[in-house]
């Protein structure tokens, strides 16, 4: 009998399995394929916690599994924090199936160990779960999410007591902790009212909300005048289907934004994000309502977060007078742009930008010019949360932070990207330009101009299972033992490996070191400022290669990137055909 087959069995015989879950088992029995792949694997924990397909099985997101992770999490904090039980756990969770559920399963076996929790009534964002962290003074901190996964997903994030999402260092340490847990089926667990009984869950309203908005209200770059008065500005909101809802109509109503039309079909949680195909504002047609409705009321701007709030997109109207979203890359120089405008940097200490290392060179530019020190961190907002966590100790001044893939935060009293953050800043930013007489690509081509014509991409390829994982291994394989001397016509001139860390410069013949951590990804960097990566998922089975130019103009700049995506598409192809 094949290991796989074992853990089914021990499923399948024990008898007070989670009746729901005997269901799925029984559906999966006359299904070999599925019930490998619900078996054949734990579900990775990986550099911020575990995110998988809803289901039985050890490779799956159940209260089992979470319940080990949340073991695991506990034996840590118990080994590393001397106050953890009293400082406790703060748990949030948004509108997917079973996130409730999860959040009290893992207070549960919180309480068996006397760790206190704070546990939201009801639903709340990701960066209200950050800020809780902090405001609360907790150990760590429970996000119960799948962000903008399909809806049979749901995952488990873990925050540490800065907020931030816990780097690999005190991932691997978790990770240690929970493989020390050999059943998940038996992990212990108090019930949720002896939990409550002894006062070691405590069930949060609203006084975490009315905290966060008063620090929302204070990043603002309008005058003191400017903001008690009603804005000539039209805005449309939806959250789609998940938890922006609150706190986004809250902040822009602080600023007197009055003028905000939400896509009510919309507005409500629902886990099957019903009005769209996927629930990411990354995808364009996450907007089509928005853009019904925009078009309805003539809006200014059009904002949609994703469900867990840490990702905001914004369509405004083009050239063509149609609605169009902009990039990650886009809409984050245009903030960081924004913002460098507004601050006095007379009173500004060592002003910093970080951006990951696939992030537009477009932000470095801004910097340069304005007198900001910039920083690449490897893929991820956790290395972007800390940074500023050591920024605490350093007295440099966290100015901007973001990522392509449409994560930003502007202040540091949150440490994850922050959606609603950036719709408040998204906004004030439209209205500073609407009184300009120029819309937010006006504002861009103003900044291609100065700066050059940067534009970049990214192709995404899902290739599940287990066959799809080693397929995976062997692009990054096949590219390092033979690496690119050229792609789409641009000379290679320095390959980066994140997992030697290694970096070699092919035109100097000579190597050198890179300071940041290892990780599983390789970056090409070529003449005329264009560049190329693969990275795979942590979280998903996916490999990402990102790329990008820098042309003389659109045209220039929109035949560069397509060379490059056509030559990279080719090579993948030929390896794993």
């Amino acid at each position: 009998m094949k290991n796989w087959e074992k853990m089914f069995e021990k499923w399948n015989m024990f008898t007070t399995l989670d009746e729901s879950l005997k269901s799925n088992l029984n559906k999966l029995k006359n299904d070999k394929d599925a019930l490998k792949d619900a078996f054949y694997q734990e579900l990775s924990f990986g550099t911020a916690g575990m995110r998988g397909i809803l289901g039985a099985g050890t490779n799956r997101m159940n209260i089992y599994t979470v319940r080990k992770a949340v073991n695991g999490l506990a034996d840590y904090l118990l080994t590393n924090r001397s106050d953890a039980k009293n400082r406790g756990i703060v748990i949030a969770y948004d509108s997917r199936y079973m996130s409730k559920e999860f959040a009290i399963e893992s207070a549960k076996v919180l309480g068996y160990y006397g760790i206190h929790t704070y546990v939201f009534e009801s639903l709340r964002p990701t960066p209200l779960l950050s800020f809780a962290v902090r405001h609360l003074n907790t150990a760590a901190g429970i996000m119960i999410t799948a962000s903008h996964n399909p809806p049979e997903y749901n995952g488990f994030k873990v925050y540490n007591e800065h907020g931030s999402q816990i780097v690999p260092s005190e991932a691997q340490l978790i990770v240690e902790s929970i493989q020390q847990t050999e059943d998940e089926l038996t992990v212990p667990t108090l019930e949720q009212a002896q939990v409550e009984e002894q006062g070691k869950l405590t069930w949060l309203s609203d006084e975490v909300d009315i905290a966060y908005l008063e620090k929302l209200h204070e990043i603002t770059q309008l005058s003191t005048e400017e903001q008690q008065n009603d804005k000539d500005l039209q805005v449309v909101f939806t959250p789609l289907h998940g938890t922006a809802y609150d706190l986004v109509t809250k902040g822009l109503q602080q600023l007197h934004f009055s003028k905000v039309a939400v896509v009510e079909e919309q507005a409500q949680p629902d886990p099957e994000f019903s009005t769209v195909k996927s629930p990411n504002p990354e995808e364009h047609q996450a907007f089509s309502k928005a853009i019904d409705l925009g078009k309805q009321t003539n809006a200014d701007i059009l904002l949609g977060t994703d469900p867990d709030a840490d990702r905001l997109g914004v369509a405004v109207k083009n050239s063509d007078d149609e609605y169009q979203v902009l990039t990650g890359n886009q809409l984050g120089v245009l903030l960081f742009d924004y913002i460098v405008k507004h601050i006095d940097k007379t009173k500004t200490v060592k002003p910093r930008m970080i951006k990951t290392v696939v992030t537009t060179e477009m932000g470095r530019a801004i910097a340069e010019a304005n007198q900001v020190g910039s920083i690449d961190t490897l893929t991820g907002f956790k290395y972007i949360g800390e940074k500023i966590n050591q920024y605490d100790m350093t007295g440099e001044t966290f100015l901007f932070g973001f990522e392509e893939s449409y994560g930003y935060l502007i202040s540091s009293f949150a440490r994850d990207k922050d959606a609603v953050q950036a719709a408040m800043m998204a906004t004030e930013m439209a209205y500073y330009w609407k009184k300009e007489g120029k819309t937010l690509f006006d504002a861009l081509d103003l900044l291609y101009e100065k700066y050059g014509y940067y534009l970049e991409g990214m192709t995404s390829l899902t290739l599940k299972g287990q066959e799809g994982s080693e397929q995976i291994e062997e692009i990054l394989t096949s590219i390092r033992e033979s690496p690119f001397v050229e792609i789409g016509g641009m000379q290679v001139t320095t390959i980066e490996d994140y997992s030697s860390s290694i970096r070699t410069l092919t035109l100097e013949e000579k190597q050198e070191t890179i300071t940041l951590p290892k990780e599983n990804m390789i970056k090409y960097l070529l003449q005329d400022d264009g560049w190329v990566c693969f990275r795979p998922s942590g979280t998903e089975p996916k490999i990402k290669y990102y790329y990008g130019v820098r042309g003389t103009n659109a045209e220039d700049s929109h035949q560069r990137l397509l060379a490059l995506k056509e030559s990279l598409e080719e090579r993948v192809n030929g390896i794993i055909d």
